[in-house]
């Protein structure tokens, strides 16, 4: 008993670091909503936009960590089993998002660029009619950069957003399209990892959850 007590509280705070890995990952979406929405930029995307795939893993994330930390708590081999096999699903959706990436890597990268030169025109058109580009202003500002590729996409209407100076003489150099890819690829040593950390947490899980069920069963505490 003692070994199945060791066994269910190391479960609970494998867990708990599994909820809080949940909670950063969801810090990181509302982090990334706030500072860098791409979702405007790239419309054809709006159901497999980074930020909303964030949301959705942080939150499915925090609810399996919550049911297997119940589960061991109250020694219950249903809930143990329901989080083993989610978490297993979990992980077979990670490696087929990764496989994806991976494969089709090159592809995603030309139909952005393609995405953000319509958005582009969109808001060059916008401008001419003397409106504002609201999403463009946002980017350029916060990565200081102009246009898809440099500043004479805009055409004669250069937007504020685009300029380096205080007095509007000098702009930025650099698109935002480069500017975005060397921002990701700067942290992809960060982000990988944080993937191989979350996938470490969630392989000790179903390790624990699959021994705790064994030893439940053997001791023949049954469903509480």
């Amino acid at each position: 008993m003692s070994c199945l007590k060791c066994l269910k509280y190391t479960m609970c705070v494998v867990n708990f670091v599994f909820f809080m890995c949940g909670a950063v990952i969801f810090s990181l979406a509302i982090y990334l909503k706030t500072a860098f929405d791409f979702s405007s930029l790239v419309p054809s995307f709006p159901a497999v936009n980074v930020v909303s795939a964030l949301f959705i893993l942080a939150i499915f994330i925090t609810c399996v960590s919550f049911l297997g930390f119940l589960g061991a708590l109250k020694e219950n081999r249903c809930l143990l089993i329901s989080f083993f096999i989610l978490l297993f699903l979990v992980m077979l959706c990670e490696l087929a998002l990764a496989t994806v990436l991976l494969m089709y890597e090159e592809k995603i990268e030309k139909t952005i660029g393609k995405e953000l030169y319509a958005s582009l025109e969109n808001a060059v058109q916008a401008r001419t009619e003397n409106k504002s580009s609201i999403e463009w202003d946002t980017v350029q500002n916060k990565l200081q950069c102009c246009g898809v590729k440099n500043m004479t996409e805009w055409k004669p209407n250069i937007p504020r957003s685009c300029c380096k100076s205080v007095d509007c003489k000098i702009y930025w150099e650099e698109g935002c399209y480069s500017k975005m890819k060397r921002w990701f690829e700067e942290n992809l040593l960060s982000t990988g990892i944080g993937v191989i950390i979350v996938c470490s947490i969630e392989v000790l899980g179903m390790c624990f959850s699959l021994t705790l069920f064994c030893h439940i069963s053997k001791s023949g505490l049954g469903y509480k």
